[in-house]
């Protein structure tokens, strides 16, 4: 599989086999994060790998009720060790590298015929507090890993025409 494959095959799943993911494809995953590019390359990050079911369990809680946290066999919490630090652009480091990383982390994941699904609801204080998180770490994205038990349809998707302007913004 190439990347543009990998692209466009990954969904959001949140229906997963109750079948264990395999230490290798972790391992993959987190390779393809520890060679993701940072600002200043820097790599202020941590990755917790969460696999116990109890833990998972609460997790739901901090996820807004959403019940397949506890039932995706492994759920990945990504921590800014660094939070502060604003890049010459205006924004924060941490933001734009977590991102980074656990987008090459959920490619890969396609790759290795996984599934994910990035949270984008869930309460930072309760994640913090389940897995003994300092205050001063900040938690920019979670998302679970398994065997999927759906296959999701592609959802629509804007024309390039109308995502993409020339040599200056334009609007519609």
């Amino acid at each position: 599989m190439d990347v543009f494959e990998a692209i466009s095959k990954r969904r959001s799943i949140r229906k997963y086999k109750d079948t264990p993911v395999e230490d290798e494809k972790l391992e993959m995953m987190l390779e393809a994060a520890r060679i993701a590019p940072s600002a200043a390359n820097r790599q202020e990050w941590k990755f917790i790998i969460v696999k116990d079911k109890k833990t998972r369990e609460k997790l739901v809680d901090a996820a807004n009720g959403q019940k397949f946290v506890a039932e995706a066999p492994v759920t990945i919490v990504a921590c800014s060790t660094e939070s502060e630090r604003i890049m010459p652009c205006g924004q924060y480091a941490y933001t734009v590298d977590l991102a980074i990383a656990v987008s090459f982390m959920i490619l890969e994941a396609t790759e290795q015929g996984l599934g994910t699904c990035w949270l984008g609801a869930y309460d930072e204080e309760k994640v913090r507090n389940i897995l003994n998180i300092p205050e001063r770490i900040r938690v920019p994205a979670i998302f679970t890993v398994g065997y999927a038990d759906e296959t999701p349809h592609q959802r629509p998707r804007k024309h390039l025409s109308e995502i993409i302007s020339s040599e200056r913004y334009e609007t519609l």
